[in-house]
């Protein structure tokens, strides 16, 4: 059996504390850490002209060589002896290494004053003479500026412990203890205020950004939610529309012909079918509690009934397939089936009549699709109706005009932009080019790593 000790709260505290007091002062107390130049974009230093408000960055630098310097004079003109030119440069050189290693400085203005004391000082201030005071102070402000409040506070208690010893170890002199753990505290609580401050100020600036941020993503997304709904609530009636028309459109005319009555029922199946398809894509941005169909995306594997779609839309189209079918990553599947949606979408628009040709080849690095139509046969009009039969069969999203070359009707090119975002977002390459005999050719290829490959 195994024993587990409980400490009381008295333990852990004091456990914690010494924790802390070893991390601030003692690990990494001499590692180089450069002060950084100030900040000039304040409502004084943005003011200034541009040289000096460049230079102004290094104002705390200046500050703090300037007290080294006034530290150095006064150890060496209040020493008394001819070491007391060594005595002012250690102290100096501690208030300027807080530049670079504060915490190491304040450990080194503590070492070196009682040897200024000894071979560099004529006063009879114990433990701190005149230079060595304001050395100490100096270096006190400088790294509770630098660092948190808590190093503060444990180097004022090493201060008052090292003026305890030292009045203890030579109780004949006079101690300035308490005036130094006064102006020390003093000192240390007005730096660590507005350090405090400081940071206060800078996470509410930090916090008012990202506010400010989520503020106007949630307000583009609500702009988007609300075009979005929209355009469901517009084209969904419109293809209600279609639907229920040529459903209608038959009982209309006395014994109308099979072929007619046939191309109005495909009319009709498309046009629910894309109307489903419509609410399943937008319908997520609708309403909160909106639950997207488990209908899955469309693949290469529907293909057939995509091509059935389409002949019985009235193009004679074949399909070729070479290598070894296989399944592909469900996004390379889909870019795949759209691509080859959104070519004949744009043959049945711009080429009525004409004849077209899928392949698809499955090679080792990926698949190759080529959908290629022949001239047209008939007139291509830009009526309305010739643009409705290709969005009642769903080929063409909401607003898009597909391009085909040497057409009549070019329209906006959406169609053929879509088809090279999907091949971009692959890595892949597309071509869309007119053919020698006034058709229209786009060939596609869509990369697949091998790794995907052999774990799909």
């Amino acid at each position: 059996m195994t024993e587990t000790k409980t400490h009381s709260p008295e333990y852990r505290l004091a456990q914690g504390a010494l924790a802390g007091l070893r991390q601030d002062l003692f690990t990494d107390a001499f590692a180089y850490r450069p002060l950084a130049p100030m900040r000039t974009d304040g409502p004084i230093t943005r003011r200034l002209p541009g040289r000096i408000r460049i230079r102004a960055g290094w104002a705390p630098h200046a500050v703090v060589l300037g007290v080294a310097l006034f530290t150095l004079l006064l150890a060496y003109t209040t020493g008394g002896g001819t070491l007391s030119l060594l005595a002012a440069l250690l102290l100096a050189g501690a208030v300027a290494m807080t530049l670079v290693r504060p915490v190491g400085a304040w450990w080194l203005v503590l070492a070196a004053t009682p040897v200024s004391w000894v071979i560099g000082s004529s006063s009879e201030d114990w433990p701190w003479p005149p230079g060595a005071f304001l050395a100490h102070l100096a270096v006190v402000t400088v790294v509770a500026a630098r660092t948190r409040p808590r190093t503060a506070g444990w180097m004022w208690l090493g201060t008052a412990v090292y003026g305890m010893f030292a009045g203890a170890l030579h109780d004949s002199f006079g101690t300035d203890t308490l005036e130094m753990l006064f102006f020390a505290a003093v000192a240390l609580l007005i730096t660590t205020t507005v350090h405090v401050r400081r940071e206060a100020t800078h996470e509410v600036t930090v916090q008012r950004t990202v506010t400010a941020i989520e503020r106007d993503k949630r307000t583009l997304l609500e702009e988007r939610t609300t075009i979005a709904r929209e355009l469901h609530d517009v084209v969904a009636h419109h293809m209600s529309v279609v639907a229920i028309q040529a459903e209608a459109a038959p009982y209309r005319v006395t014994d109308p012909p099979a072929e007619l009555t046939r191309s109005f029922e495909v009319i009709r199946e498309n046009a629910v079918a894309a109307l489903t398809e419509l609410r399943r894509v937008l319908g997520v941005v609708r309403a909160e509690d909106y639950e997207a169909p488990d209908a899955p995306q469309p693949t290469l594997a529907e293909l057939e009934g995509l091509l059935a779609n389409v002949r019985g839309a009235g193009l004679s189209v074949e399909k070729t397939v070479t290598g070894a079918v296989r399944e592909l990553p469900q996004g390379v599947e889909l870019s795949a089936y759209r691509i080859v949606q959104e070519a004949l979408s744009n043959a049945l628009r711009h080429a009525p009549g004409a004849e077209a040709r899928v392949e698809v080849a499955y090679v080792l690095g990926g698949i190759g699709l080529r959908v290629v139509n022949g001239p047209p046969r008939g007139l291509v009009k830009p009526s309305p109706s010739s643009q409705l039969l290709p969005r009642a069969l769903g080929f063409a999203r909401a607003g898009e005009t597909p391009l085909s070359g040497g057409c009549p009707n070019p329209g906006a090119g959406h169609g053929l932009t879509g088809m090279r975002e999907r091949v971009t977002m692959l890595n892949g390459e597309l071509t869309a080019e007119p053919t020698d005999d006034g058709g229209f050719e786009v060939a596609a290829f869509l990369p697949v790593r091998r790794s995907t490959e052999e774990s799909g």
